[in-house]
C-alpha cells in the first residue's frame, strides 16, 4: 500500500498568521548558511567579519527571492503573468525557479564584489559549499507541501499526491522525486563540495563542480519528475529542467578546466591591496568571524 502525502504544510497558526514549513526551511537554509559562511571565511582567512557575512547574506536573500520569482514567471508561465501582471509578487501562492534564483544569487554576488573589492571567484568559495544545503531544505519543504511530484510508477516506495492529476480518472502512485532531489542535489552535494571545501583548490574548481553536479542531477531527476502542466514535455522529449541544467553542465566543466589550467591557489582575496573589508567595503584590521 502507497504512503499517502498528507502532511500538513502548516506549521503553526499564530492568531490570523498561518506559519507554512515552506518558509520555515527557508528561514533555516539563510540561518545556517551564515554560521556555515562565517565558519568557511575564518577557516580560509577571508576579509569578511560578522557584518561583512550578515551584509553578503543579505544580498543573497534578495538574489534567491527576486531571481527565483522572476526565474519563474519567464521561464515556466510567462503567457500567464501577461495576462495577471498583477499576480506576479504573489510569492505566497508559489512558484519559484532554482535557476532563476541562481542568476539572482550570482547577480548579488557580482554586487556584493564590486562594492567591497572581493573577487567574485574568492566569494564564491565560501557560498557554493552552502547551497546544497538550502536546496536539501528547500525539497523537504516542497515534499511536505506535497508538490512538485514524480511521474506516475509502480515502485515499492512510490507515493500518492492527492494534489497531483488523476490518472484514468484514479489516484496514481508517483516518484517522490522532491526526495529524489533533495538527497542527490541537496545532501550528496552538499558532502562532497564541504568535504572539498577543507582543502584549498584552484579557484572556481568549487563553482565549476557545483554546477556540473548540480546539472548532472537535475538532468537525472527530471526523469522521474512530472512536468510542469502548463510546458510538459518540450518538442514531447525534455523538460524545462532539463533545457535550463545542460548549459549548467558544460559551463561547470570549462570553469573547472580554466581553473586547474590557471592553477591559482584559492582563496586570495584582495585583488589590490593587503587589506581586509568589513561591510561597508571600507578596509578595515582584518576581524574575522569568531
Amino acid at each position: 500500500m502507497s504512503f499517502v502525502d498528507n502532511l500538513n504544510p502548516v506549521l503553526m497558526h499564530l492568531g490570523p498568521l498561518q506559519i507554512h514549513w515552506y518558509g520555515v526551511m527557508y528561514a533555516l537554509s539563510f540561518i545556517i548558511g551564515y554560521y556555515l559562511i562565517c565558519h568557511l571565511a575564518q577557516k580560509r582567512g577571508a576579509p569578511l567579519d560578522r557584518d561583512g557575512v550578515t551584509e553578503l547574506v543579505l544580498y543573497l536573500i534578495g538574489g534567491v527571492l527576486f531571481g527565483g520569482r522572476l526565474g519563474y514567471v519567464l521561464f515556466y508561465n510567462l503567457p500567464y503573468y501577461l495576462h495577471h501582471p498583477g499576480a506576479i509578487v504573489a510569492v505566497w501562492d508559489g512558484g519559484m525557479s532554482f535557476h532563476g534564483g541562481m542568476i539572482g544569487v550570482i547577480m548579488a554576488g557580482l554586487l556584493f564584489s564590486r562594492k567591497t573589492g572581493i573577487r567574485f571567484l574568492s566569494l564564491a568559495e565560501l557560498v557554493v559549499p552552502v547551497v546544497p544545503l538550502g536546496l536539501l531544505l528547500g525539497r523537504l519543504g516542497n515534499f511536505i507541501n506535497g508538490e512538485l511530484w514524480g511521474r506516475p510508477s509502480n515502485v515499492a516506495w512510490a507515493m500518492i499526491f492527492p494534489r497531483a492529476p488523476l490518472v484514468h480518472g484514479m489516484m496514481a502512485p508517483r516518484h517522490p522525486s522532491q526526495l529524489y532531489e533533495a538527497g542527490l542535489e541537496g545532501l550528496v552535494l552538499f558532502t562532497v563540495l564541504w568535504i572539498m571545501a577543507q582543502k584549498r583548490w584552484p579557484e572556481g574548481v568549487l563553482l565549476g563542480t557545483f554546477l556540473t553536479f548540480y546539472g548532472l542531477s537535475r538532468c537525472f531527476v527530471e526523469l522521474f519528475r512530472e512536468p510542469d502542466p502548463q510546458l510538459g514535455l518540450i518538442c514531447g522529449v525534455i523538460s524545462m529542467g532539463q533545457i535550463l541544467s545542460i548549459p549548467m553542465i558544460f559551463i561547470g566543466i570549462g570553469v573547472i578546466v580554466r581553473a586547474l589550467c590557471r592553477q591559482r591557489s584559492t582563496p586570495e582575496y584582495l585583488p589590490t591591496a593587503n587589506a581586509s573589508h568589513t561591510a561597508n567595503g571600507a578596509p578595515g584590521p582584518g576581524a574575522h568571524c569568531g
